[in-house]
């Protein structure tokens, strides 16, 4: 099968990298990044309706949308306008992560559990909102932010400050211009994801994301410093309310709102006395976490995302190995706050039978000169380890770790603390 994946990330790589795995597919990408290259063809085709001619020339069978930005802009719509098989959310669907104040105000109307908020433009109403609730405080900008959108503030001046830079635009421009108050949730945190075709859906292993920069969850949000998965944290039980409070109601809403929802639904959930709360929706797979989920899947992948975007899930059955993954993202020297110098990635060849055998990488934020990858900026690469226990999958993913070198690497050296 001809297949397009759109993105630049370590979770369009780990996409590519499970298709691979099970047949002989060919892949293009767009944009890819300096490693993809070796797995298909990077393309460079801006423009959606040249990108969709390209795919309708070329005879692709499928396109996989990875990040969220085309998804907004409605490339969906775009390639379906060509008569196109595309895996993804349309764009009035994709408002669910395009829109904060859109997934927010979703929820409250179909009864979906939440924490309390205000949404508004104004700073005097922010501030009156703020004044209601116990610290931390939890401040959102309402668009797209790369993941870096939240605020957790430990009091109420720092929330008010928050509120200030970001209807100011100062924080996050346009996307700011209009913000969610909330209430903190004391609870623990999940990352679930459902597949979906409009009318059925396929629940993955849950997995937990580790935000902050530092070791203890110190430090600055981030778009994810590691991730391990299934967690031990969800049993049967929270599963089932997962589905019946959250997925199924969300997807019986949102034909209602005429917007019928196909692709992945990312749920970021706080369990609260062991209660699922809804945090957020995302409209494509986390990153990291889909570098720990691809490689879990013993069915096949291609076929999951191409009966997803035909309507046709409930033909066939998506399965796991009984193993665990956990992967450490490894980030460049100035990451989150600015970009870093180029540098040169060096990989020791192994003869270690457990890295070779259990762990890979998935690279993200690199370029490729003469053969040789570098470091760019942001998360670089992510190394995933396998294993019939968390331990043992961290420790190889850690193994993996210490064969990677680049100038200014920074990694986390606690993931999957909380399940240990």
């Amino acid at each position: 099968m001809k297949i397009l994946i759109l993105g630049s990330g370590g979770r369009e790589y780990s996409i590519a990298k499970a298709i691979l795995n099970e047949t002989e597919h060919e892949l293009f990408f767009q944009p890819g990044n300096g490693a993809t290259s070796a797995l298909g063809t990077n393309l460079n085709i801006k423009d959606y309706n040249d990108l969709a001619d390209f795919a309708k020339k070329n005879e692709i069978e499928l396109t996989i949308v990875g990040s969220e930005a085309p998804l907004v802009d409605g490339v969906v719509d775009i390639f379906k306008s060509h008569g196109l098989t595309i895996f993804g959310p349309s764009k009035e669907a994709a408002k669910l992560e395009g829109s904060k104040v859109y997934m927010k105000n979703f929820l409250a109307k179909y009864n979906i559990p939440t924490a309390r908020y205000i949404e508004t433009a104004s700073i005097e109403e922010a501030f009156k909102f703020t004044d209601t609730l116990s610290p931390p405080i939890v401040v959102k900008a309402d668009g797209l932010c790369g993941g870096k959108g939240v605020i957790i503030a430990q009091n109420k001046d720092e929330a008010k400050i928050a509120i200030s830079e970001m209807l100011s635009g100062k924080s996050f421009g346009d996307a700011g211009l209009k913000i969610i108050v909330e209430e903190f949730l004391d609870g623990y945190e999940l990352s679930m994801f459902a597949v979906c075709d409009g009318d059925d859906y396929i629940l993955l292993p849950a997995a937990q994301d580790h935000k902050r920069l530092l070791d203890g969850d110190e430090g600055p949000n981030t778009g994810g410093m590691g991730a391990y998965a299934p967690t031990p944290l969800v049993d049967e039980v929270l599963y089932q309310k997962v589905k019946d409070r959250i997925i199924r109601p969300t997807l019986e809403g949102m034909k209602k709102e005429n917007a019928p929802y196909e692709g992945v639904l990312f749920i970021g959930i706080m369990v609260v006395n062991n209660e699922p709360i809804t945090l957020e929706f995302n409209v494509r797979f986390g990153d990291p976490e889909c570098e720990i989920l691809m490689p879990l899947m013993t069915s096949s992948v291609a076929d999951m995302f191409l009966k997803a975007a035909t309507s046709r899930l409930s033909e066939i059955k998506v399965e796991f190995s009984s193993q665990f993954a956990v992967g450490v993202v490894m980030a460049s020297q100035n990451y989150p706050f600015s970009s870093s110098i180029p540098a040169e990635i060096i990989v020791d060849e192994s003869h270690h039978k457990e890295i070779n055998e259990f762990t890979h990488i998935s690279y993200a934020g690199v370029s490729e000169e003469d053969g040789t990858l570098y470091a760019n900026a942001g998360r670089v690469l992510v190394s995933v380890g396998l294993g019939d226990s968390i331990k043992e999958a961290r420790d190889r993913a850690y193994l993996r770790c210490g064969q990677v070198h680049f100038a200014g690497k920074k990694i986390r050296t606690d993931i999957a603390y909380q399940a240990l």
